[in-house]
């Protein structure tokens, strides 16, 4: 609503709104307005539940032990194993979260999503298995032992795609990586709002190159996934336009202020660089079932 309708809505002035906002945190309401503001909020959408439960979560004043759709705690970190290329996989349960720039509501059914990108080594076993033609970076087609536990670059769309067929896996969409990285809230980066350079590996860092995907112990998001701002950039499953996709993360080449996971960027499927790479993800249920045998 504009200013002007829900003023309307609530039965107060525009001058009353305006009060409140200069009050920010000090606000103390008239009761018969309070009313008004609850019986507003509960008779919303459950898309504004989540809205209001994300942007107010910090604060104990407001609906302490829950929120107007239930508990609002931090995700859970449920975390488990792929049975087919072995790698850890983290669970991002189904709900809303705040998307893009303009944090608009948008709920995504349950997934896992790899904890840490796509390394050398476990493109190798990969390139072994299928032989499929090695990055063009690597010495007579053999992964440098230095850069065994570095994100894989020099891969195309097509080039991560198959490995995420090949993992019984697919390539995330947008949403489903930006979810990951900064949780339901709403949060501008992994970590927080805070704009901490040091966290990720991005052109401030002064790095030069990858980084081994588990250094950034701080950096990592809410659901405890590794490299979301910086290191490499990652292809999505995500198509823009023909033959382009979605690119998200930002790397070391970028400055930070392009590493935001809200932030759009796209390449055509074919691209291949040294700052680029990708992660794999699947679906919760589809997940569950490949473990339910060996589980039994």
């Amino acid at each position: 609503m504009s200013l002007e309708a829900f003023a309307a809505h609530l039965g107060v002035s525009e001058r009353t709104l305006s009060t409140w906002e200069l009050r920010g945190e000090t606000i103390a309401i008239r009761e018969v307005n309070q009313a008004a503001l609850d019986t507003s909020l509960k008779a919303s959408s459950p898309d504004v539940h989540e809205r209001f439960a994300s942007l107010t979560g910090g604060y104990e004043s407001v609906l302490p032990g829950q929120s107007p759709s239930g508990t609002h705690d931090l995700p859970q970190q449920q975390q488990d194993r792929h049975p087919n290329d072995g790698k850890q996989m983290a669970l991002v349960d189904a709900g809303v979260y705040l998307s893009g720039g303009s944090n608009k509501p948008v709920w995504l059914p349950a997934f896992y999503i790899d904890i840490f990108p796509v390394t050398n080594s476990d493109y190798a076993r990969f390139v072994a298995a299928t032989g499929r033609q090695p990055p063009e970076h690597w010495l007579k087609g053999k992964c440098p032992d230095t850069i065994f536990d570095h994100p894989v670059t020099f891969v195309t769309w097509h080039d991560a795609a198959s490995y995420a067929s090949w993992a019984g896996k697919e390539l995330p969409s947008s949403q489903q990586w930006e979810k990951a990285a900064r949780g339901v809230r709403g949060n501008v980066y992994p970590w927080g709002n805070q704009p901490t350079p040091a966290k990720c590996n991005a052109r401030e860092s002064g790095v030069g190159t990858t980084t081994p995907v588990s250094r950034f112990h701080s950096g990592v998001s809410p659901y405890g996934v590794y490299d979301m701002c910086g290191n490499t950039w990652e292809w999505c499953s995500t198509r823009t336009v023909a033959n382009r996709y979605e690119l998200k993360a930002g790397a070391f080449t970028s400055p930070f202020s392009r590493s935001t996971p809200s932030s759009f960027n796209d390449a055509s499927s074919t691209m291949l660089d040294d700052d680029t790479g990708f992660r794999c993800c699947i679906a919760g249920a589809a997940l569950q079932a490949l473990l339910k045998p060996r589980s039994a």
